[in-house]
């Protein structure tokens, strides 16, 4: 049996997570009808959802994710910070202990990051999406507990999605086909669109990977005393000489989580004495101290799936007509660094900005937006994997000539931008995705970075803010 979502002048959503509800948003006024297809049911309230396996860890959202965000759906900065999300000026709100020493504390407000769970943040902005399209001239149905089993069409053109439900009733497993002209893939790292491909007898587009091995656990913790908490969230991330890391970051309703992490054979364990030992063991003992002056609240949580990889999509003829793919389902990071959400929400206001200027869909349009999500993607793409590419396993591309380059001069730019405050400003406006890699090159900051001397940062946690 088919169905029909307003034949092309519809969309169907794979996914109602973040990224898919964020994609509904970018598809508001310019098709009639939106079908988003979830697996899970929504949990009342704001509550965990079994389909988020990392949900129950550190989430950010980075200065340009808010501001794409705040574009997408206003209000919803002002409203996650009404439902407990904590604002960090980065520099300012949060101490970061880098190879060389601690980076000094600039009273820079250029980039707010939100620290919250993903709770609040899925709830919040699932509530602002469904009500937008409920004052918007697009009519917006969500199919809850039910799955996508495969794409319908040909390998030059998709018209739509097979869905069964997933919720046991008698005859509640057979499928059924939904028809549509625009389907959009935001089902998150576990997206099966490579075997769809081959069912319609498509080649999967490349796929580019790098692994650093990387696993962590967190476990949220309260002060015991709120008024000797610290001021500031704290970030001791792992160099290659010393491969463990961790961070202590405030969130909603007075609490705190500790995420440790490590590489390869120097992954935290999950055991709570293990864990508070293992805090110990990262490159500076002051989280470890902090946690001695609270109280767990939770077990811990540990998650292992942080390779980052890469779909192509948007590479030519690798799409074919009326597919997107949006979010973790295109280009998945280490979650490490706190980058998915942000650029999920970049790339859903390319996708609206390609379907605004073309006036809505139209052939090729799917194609355009995907190039348009891959330059979204790219800068914090650069970033991560630059980052873990000491790390990488020996199966992975290697790096070229170009790449080493790069990295030789991102380490000594990081060591520059913890005492210096005009590197300092570069490389946070690349980090929070608010300026592309070019800035780093620019004149002023290459000098700064080549030339003047390297200098060990400070040697323990600052408190003063050093006005600049």
């Amino acid at each position: 049996m088919t169905e029909h979502s307003n034949g092309g002048r519809g969309a169907i959503v794979i996914g109602g997570g973040l990224a898919g509800m964020l994609a509904v948003t970018a598809l508001l006024g310019h098709v009639e009808t939106v079908t988003v297809v979830e697996r899970d049911r929504y949990p009342e309230g704001r509550a965990f959802r079994k389909g988020v396996p990392q949900a129950r860890h550190l989430h950010v959202l980075l200065s340009g994710g808010s501001l794409a965000l705040e574009e997408l759906l206003p209000g919803t900065v002002a409203a996650l910070g009404e439902a407990g999300a904590r604002s960090l000026y980065l520099s300012r709100d949060l101490l970061t202990r880098t190879p060389t020493g601690w980076q000094r504390r600039f009273d820079e407000r250029r980039h707010r990051s939100l620290s919250v769970t993903r709770p609040v943040l899925d709830s919040v902005v699932r509530e602002r999406a469904l009500r937008a399209a409920a004052e918007s001239a697009t009519r917006v149905e969500v199919l809850e507990a039910t799955e996508v089993t495969g794409l319908t069409g040909d390998a030059g053109q998709v018209t739509g999605v097979r869905v069964r439900s997933r919720d046991g009733a008698p005859g509640g497993r057979s499928e059924r086909e939904l028809s549509a002209g625009l389907v959009v893939d935001a089902s998150g790292r576990g997206s099966r669109a490579p075997q769809w491909f081959a069912e319609l007898g498509r080649s999967a587009p490349q796929e580019e990977s790098v692994d650093a091995g990387l696993a962590y656990a967190t476990r949220m913790y309260r002060p015991k005393d709120p008024d000797t908490a610290p001021d500031a969230g704290v970030t001791i991330p792992g160099w290659p000489e010393c491969p463990r890391g961790a961070a202590y970051v405030p969130v909603e309703d007075g609490n705190w989580l500790a995420i440790l992490s490590g590489v390869r054979g120097d992954h935290p364990p999950t055991d709570a004495a293990e864990f508070t030992a293992f805090s110990a063991t990262v490159g500076d003992p002051y989280i470890h101290e902090l946690l001695a002056q609270a109280e767990p609240q939770s077990p811990v949580h540990a998650f292992r799936d942080t390779r980052n990889r890469r779909r192509h999509f948007e590479g030519p003829g690798a799409l074919p007509e009326g597919l997107l793919v949006l979010g973790d389902a295109a280009c998945t990071f280490n979650p490490v660094y706190g980058q998915g959400m942000s650029v999920a929400a970049l790339g859903a206001l390319a996708v609206r900005g390609t379907l605004a200027a073309g006036g809505g869909l139209r052939p090729g349009v799917g194609a355009e937006a995907q190039r348009a999500v891959a330059r979204a993607v790219e800068p914090a793409w650069l970033t991560a994997v630059g980052a873990d590419r000491p790390y990488a396993s020996p199966d992975d591309a290697k790096a070229g000539l170009g790449e080493r380059l790069s990295s030789w001069y991102l380490d000594r730019l990081a060591a520059r931008a913890a005492i210096d405050p005009v590197v300092g400003a570069a490389f946070r406006d690349v980090l929070s995705l608010t300026a592309p890699p070019t800035r780093l090159v620019a004149p002023r900051i290459a000098l700064r970075t080549v030339f003047l001397p390297r200098r060990p940062a400070l040697p323990s946690p600052p408190v003063a803010i050093e006005a600049i």
